[in-house]
């Protein structure tokens, strides 16, 4: 498998795109008006407790509070040395009251961007990644990512990671995937990078005030060098001088092995027209999917969930219906895998196949939807098949969705995803019609509407507008509003 990274950097927007095999996995997307604060650290100050849901809410400085659960504060009992690994109290969470206090101050992290209506969600178990390692100032010990399977390699990378472990110094530290393979050294650079960094941190956070941002998390750019990068990326391509002149600084710094992969694209044709993002980023807003087969997938992503239903559209197959509908299936659990993670679609999510009669098929489908999804760097839940044949799975969301990035909602339908038909708009119209007529006196009647309403009164509904006028005994004129949506209108007296 070939991966390659494409970066595309605008005067206000920076995006970077995952291609595997010429095909478009991932997009990652950020504006300088509304830059993620995943990772970010504040000095937030305590503006309310909720015991009943062992919650408060912190202001950090933003538009809207922040949450904070009692599960993702450092219980005082386990002090520096704590572990967000481990069971506090027993495995129960302390009562919020005893951890924090109205007014109080607190260095926080952000775990979720603010989503929809809803703030972001923090933590006081900060996090610090590098290269190879995620300090945890609070945590202890060492832990090795679970994406690194082979048991001699975590082995030895724990035993690596030791070496430079002191015991009279706070903090833990996680083996991030990208180590697998790097040697004891860079281990260790990586570590006595993390312990600066954290030393002038908590300068900067004793004196900051409450509502301050404390630390950053890196750029788009050299954030994906951080964190999707690894030894699968053949090359990465970025279109603007002074990005890639960062991102060559950050990788002879912390991935030299990199450094001669990173090339400024100088093509006259925009970087992201090399492998048809821009199209696929496009596709990827539309409810429809279309599948290679014939078959189709249809994506509703509601506030609660998102549903994905398949269907076999003009696929006809060449055996059976079974094997049609088996073969469809499995081409639809890898395109859902890839749509997952292109539209960046968290939480619920519902997955209606096609209903299949033999067990074995739904196994080898399911199983097709776990292989695909295994690439996938945000962490999901597959459950079996329900009784009524759907797949439940969940993903985590941290970021807003790609649909909830780039769009907003309709404001003719005002995100319903449908308008009033003109036959049904023309019958509100007679209603309100015989409305006022009986309740005011007036010389004539002006029915103002869209387009294609006002034709639809003068041909189809020709002879129930006669009727009203008869009814009325006043003429009713019509004008058509070029500005008005097909299901906005108005009656006027004159």
């Amino acid at each position: 498998m070939t991966a390659e990274i494409l970066i595309n950097i605008s005067p206000r927007e920076a995006r970077a795109a995952l291609v595997e095999n010429g095909v478009l996995q991932e997009i990652f997307l950020e504006r300088a008006n509304k830059r993620g604060l995943i990772s970010n650290i504040y000095k937030g100050r305590v503006s309310r407790v909720l015991p009943g849901m062992q919650a408060a809410f912190v202001d950090i400085g933003l538009e809207r509070t922040a949450f904070l659960h009692a599960s993702d504060i450092v219980h005082p009992a386990v002090g520096e040395n704590g572990s967000p690994d481990l069971p506090v109290d027993e495995g129960r969470t302390p009562d919020i009251q005893t951890l924090v206090s109205e007014g109080g101050e607190i260095l926080v992290q952000v775990l979720k961007d603010p989503l929809g209506t809803k703030g972001a969600r923090l933590t006081t178990f900060i996090t610090i990644p590098s290269r190879y390692l995620v300090y945890m100032p609070k945590g202890r010990g060492i832990g090795i990512s679970a994406r690194i399977e082979d048991e001699a390699e975590r082995q030895r990378l724990r035993e690596a990671a030791n070496l430079f472990v002191r015991a009279d110094e706070p903090g833990g530290y996680i083996v991030r995937t990208a180590a697998e393979g790097a040697t004891p050294d860079a281990l260790r650079a990586d570590m006595m990078f993390l312990q600066k960094l954290w030393s002038v941190l908590s300068e900067k956070a004793a004196a900051a005030k409450p509502g301050n941002l404390v630390h950053e998390d890196l750029p788009l750019p050299v954030r994906v060098m951080r964190d999707v990068v690894s030894s699968g990326i053949e090359h990465v391509g970025v279109d603007q001088p002074e990005t890639h002149q960062r991102m060559i600084e950050f990788a002879r710094t912390f991935m030299p092995e990199m450094t001669e992969r990173i090339e400024l694209y100088r093509g006259e044709r925009p970087i992201f027209d090399l492998y048809g993002v821009e199209d696929e980023i496009q596709k990827s807003l539309e409810r429809k999917v279309p599948l290679k087969s014939g078959g189709h997938l249809i994506f509703d992503q509601t506030e609660s969930m998102t549903t994905i239903d398949v269907n076999t559209g003009a696929y006809v197959g060449q055996r059976s219906l079974e094997e049609t509908i088996f073969r469809t299936n499995l081409e639809a659990a890898v395109a859902i895998a890839r749509q997952l993670r292109l539209r960046n679609l968290g939480g619920i999510i519902i997955i209606d196949f096609i209903d299949m009669e033999e067990e074995e098929h739904r196994k080898q489908v399911l199983q097709a939807l776990e292989k695909s999804l295994a690439a996938d760097h945000a962490k999901n839940h597959i459950s079996s098949v329900s009784p009524l044949g759907l797949v439940e799975m969940t993903r985590k969301r941290t970021r807003e969705s790609l649909e909830h990035m780039l769009c907003s909602a309709c404001p003719t339908c005002e995100g319903r995803g449908f308008v009033k038909t003109t036959e049904t708009v023309c019958y509100e119209i007679f209603r309100e019609i015989l409305r006022q007529s009986r309740q005011f006196q007036f010389q004539e009647l002006m029915v103002l509407a869209h387009q294609d309403v006002i034709e639809r009164l003068l041909d189809e509904e020709s002879a129930a507008l006669a009727e009203l006028e008869v009814h009325t005994g006043k003429p009713i004129r019509l004008q058509t509003e070029a500005l008005y949506q097909q299901d906005q209108y108005d009656v006027v007296l004159m």
